[in-house]
């Protein structure tokens, strides 16, 4: 896919690839991206997000293949939050990648969860008759409520006009994208993983984390969107990659 809207930024290597959460955009990095001086950095929208066009059928496969152009192969450090941290994992093997962190990512599901989340997927995306109704809508589904201003100027990408009013422009039919298998992915992962949550994340445990690997880091007083909340807290991490 070339077609995806996609920040850059910075100039030296390794690069880092940053990949947003399932409803948000890749403006959520601005707080990181502006803490990284030199180092280059890509910060797309993923397909059916923002101003990315959506996909036949959503996999965590066929959204780390519609990105994965986006790797420097002089070497990439992948950052991805949430679905985008199962996404990144997908990219471990692709040459230039040294390293994936994910952050927040659920790795425990449940039946009833996975199923709910494909009923969610096939429902069409709702219509308000403002754009500020749609732009609360896309910071709900996001995780972003009370992180982000309703009126920051980056959410331009995010709602869309209609000519029955406005949408989020986030494409539902990306909730039904299915369990990520994230056991699988770090077996098979030829790279370092660090996987990280904020201490105060409802979506996934330290022990669950711990359950896969050995040292999960737990970022003090923070939640899912800990990248927003403290864009300074993943800094560590980023050094992590580098040893």
């Amino acid at each position: 896919m070339t077609d995806l809207l996609v920040r850059t930024g910075g100039t030296e290597p390794p690069a880092f690839l940053l990949l947003h959460g399932l409803g948000a955009t890749g403006d959520v990095w601005a707080g990181l991206t502006s803490l990284l001086g030199d180092s280059a950095w890509i910060a797309p929208d993923l397909p059916g997000h923002g101003g990315s066009p959506h996909l036949p059928a959503y996999s965590f496969a066929s959204v780390a293949a519609a990105v994965a152009g986006l790797v420097d192969p002089r070497g990439t450090v992948v950052v991805g939050h949430s679905f985008g941290g199962a996404v990144g994992l997908h990219l471990a093997a692709r040459p230039g990648v040294r390293a994936v962190v994910g952050l927040g990512i659920k790795v425990n599901w449940t039946g009833a969860e996975l199923a709910r989340a494909v009923e969610v997927g096939n429902r069409p995306a709702p219509t308000y008759p403002t754009r500020a109704e749609a732009v609360r809508r896309h910071l709900r589904v996001a995780g972003l409520d009370g992180l982000v201003d309703p009126d920051d100027p980056t959410l331009a990408t995010a709602v869309t006009r209609t000519d029955a009013g406005w949408r989020p422009t986030f494409d539902p039919a990306a909730f039904a994208v299915g369990e990520p298998g994230v056991a699988a992915l770090l077996a098979a992962a030829p790279v370092p993983v660090v996987l990280a949550r904020g201490e105060r994340d409802p979506m996934v445990s330290t022990a669950d984390l711990a359950a896969l690997v050995p040292d999960p880091v737990d970022l003090p007083g923070l939640g899912h969107n800990a990248h927003v909340e403290d864009p300074a807290a993943l800094l560590p991490l980023l050094e992590l990659t580098r040893r």
